[in-house]
């Protein structure tokens, strides 16, 4: 379905026109100079493999506020004397954006959608009330819902977690709050819904029962699951990794972690994970690690998009522009199959001293771009290189004879030990042991797998000069 720009009551965007691309020797910086939606790459269009979301908190609700001072941001669909009439316009501003940019899909929190009412019943019919309006917008526009999500971790009422807390009222409330959330993502035909616990742990761990924690945390989503499938939620629960901030220890560490948790209380059939960039590098990994782990374990969900900045210790959602880290996540992507039901959501933000509201289009177009480009350079390294051998080539030893006994299972400790008596010193082959150096290091003598990016990565330069 293509998507129709919409305009409610307001136009807030209107110097800005429809994002078209232009290719990279436009200077306009309105314009895609990569992303191409319909431009078809290994016989699929680039919008398919790419599957790209605006986050509406970021985006909509981000005032540009930190520790140290309040938001600089005035949106002029704000009024903050009236949060539910900000509600409407911000609906408004949002789904403009939206096709204007030509992202096809947006995810939510409950509360970038409406305000809190003044109990549990006002709050969840202003939800209903917004879902409804969101409904005609998608409709309208051909927008649809990559996932929806409850705010567990805002409130001062979860300053002790949602699911994990030591209350059992606030449980309670959270249990309410998930179960409106998923009701208006069922109606909005949400394709997932994701789970991020950012109070979901401790701080320290003499006031904390970590073990019943964890218990409470499984029992929590186990009932979300079971009420959204018999309510008609098709689609995949994701869980979102993140180490620390605000939580010291959150139990979704990384997903290694959230994998052994799903498979220890059996919810693995059901949920997968989300991956968002900043949130792997805050735990001691690259992106493409979290990525390639999340599809060997079966549990590849859904992506955050954005970067960190090296060197700073926490979460600054970035939009991604690193063109290196780009060919890396879709060499990755396209190695495993792709997004499936995922997609790429732009958990990104313009900066505190970025005001103009075209800085907002800005961003997410510079980083489309390097998306685009990152997917153009990784499919040529895996049609027309020697990347696929060269790596193939290095496990050849398991590939016949003993080494492919031993992948078998047929081979025992008491034949390994056999084997390595019977035979000489290994030779120290290369076995291009430098595939583990990164391909950002792009240097003339760098190894054959780098030289091989290095080569695509100027030859897609010169095909689009």
């Amino acid at each position: 379905m293509s998507i129709t720009v919409t305009i409610g009551e307001k136009e807030y965007f209107p110097e800005v026109k429809k994002i078209q691309y232009e290719g990279d020797s436009s200077d306009n910086p309105l314009s895609f100079k990569y992303y191409d939606a319909d431009r078809l790459v290994d016989g699929k269009p680039m919008k398919d493999h790419l599957r790209f979301a605006t986050a509406y908190w970021h985006t909509f609700c981000g005032k540009g506020n930190d520790p140290f001072g309040p938001g600089t941001k005035v949106y002029p669909w704000d009024n903050p004397n009236d949060p539910v009439h900000s509600a409407h316009q911000r609906l408004d501003a949002a789904f403009e954006f939206f096709t204007k940019l030509g992202t096809e899909f947006f995810c939510f929190h409950d509360r970038d959608l409406s305000p809190e009412g003044t109990n549990v019943q006002e709050t969840n019919d202003l939800l209903k009330n917004f879902t409804s309006l969101t409904k005609r917008k998608q409709q309208e526009s051909g927008v649809r819902l990559l996932w929806g999500t409850a705010n567990l971790f805002s409130h001062p009422r979860y300053m002790n977690g949602a699911a994990t807390n030591p209350d059992f009222n606030v449980v309670a409330y959270a249990g309410s709050q998930v179960k409106s959330a998923l009701d208006a993502t069922i109606k909005l035909g949400g394709e997932n819904y994701v789970f991020w616990g950012g109070r979901e742990g401790y701080n320290s761990l003499l006031n904390t029962d970590m073990k019943r924690e964890m218990d409470h945390l499984a029992m929590f989503l186990s009932q979300a699951r079971d009420y959204g499938r018999e309510n008609g939620f098709s689609g995949t629960f994701l869980i979102e990794p993140k180490p620390m901030e605000p939580s010291k220890h959150q139990y979704d560490f990384d997903v290694a972690a959230v994998a052994s948790f799903l498979k220890q209380y059996e919810l693995d059939n059901d949920f997968k994970i989300n991956i968002e960039n900043n949130h792997a590098t805050l735990a001691g990994h690259t992106f493409d690690h979290e990525i390639q782990a999340a599809y060997n374990y079966g549990l590849f969900g859904s992506l955050d998009i954005n970067q960190g900045d090296p060197h700073n210790g926490w979460d600054t959602d970035e939009f991604l522009h690193n063109i290196y880290d780009a060919v890396h996540i879709m060499m990755v992507l396209l190695e495993n199959g792709g997004l499936g039901s995922g997609g790429m959501n732009f958990d990104a933000k313009t900066r505190r001293n970025s005001t103009d509201l075209e800085d907002i289009f800005i961003g997410h177009i510079n980083s489309m771009d390097t998306l685009a480009r990152g997917l153009l350079i990784a499919s040529n390294i895996l049609k027309d290189s020697s990347y696929l051998k060269l790596k193939s080539n290095r496990y050849s030893s398991f590939d016949n004879g003993d080494g492919h006994s031993f992948e078998k299972g047929e081979v025992n400790l008491k034949k390994l030990a056999e084997l390595a008596q019977n035979s000489s010193e290994p030779d120290q082959i290369m076995q291009n042991s430098a595939l583990f150096c990164t391909m950002g290091s792009f240097v003339p003598n760098a190894c054959k797998i780098c030289q091989q990016v290095r080569i695509q990565t100027i030859n897609n330069d010169k095909s689009h000069m």
